[in-house]
């Protein structure tokens, strides 16, 4: 089992920056993919990115490709979410995943653990 516990959302206005933190516990980090996702009310979850497990393959959904950068620190069990040059339509509650293995693929159904969801608002 792994926990995954998000952390770093809140207000931005557009053009602002915030980053996001997922720590994991339980079973050894390193071990797995992480991804986000975001979802907005009415809408399903949406891939943002996510990272192999040591970090050497990164993918971005095109909509935050250029603004937006994943990292990890697996001494630190924790993966963040660096995000740029917001905009209104980035407003979502933003969920960590992790999947065991070294590489995840951008659907829902491709990770096994879930974080509970930070949220994210950009005022225009």
């Amino acid at each position: 089992q792994v926990q995954l516990v998000e952390s770093g959302g809140g207000l931005a206005q557009a053009g602002g920056s915030l980053r996001l933190s997922c720590a994991a516990s339980g079973r050894t980090f390193g071990n797995n993919a992480m991804g986000w996702f975001r979802q907005v009310p009415g809408k399903e979850r949406e891939f943002v990115a996510n990272i192999s497990w040591i970090g050497d393959r990164i993918y971005y959904a095109d909509s935050v490709k250029g603004r937006f950068t994943i990292s990890r620190d697996n001494a630190k069990s924790t993966v963040y979410l660096q995000m740029n040059s917001l905009k209104p339509e980035d407003t979502a509650v933003y969920y960590c995943a992790a999947r065991r293995g070294y590489l995840a693929g951008t659907g829902i159904s491709d990770y096994d653990y879930w974080g509970q969801g930070t949220q994210v608002t950009v005022s225009s």
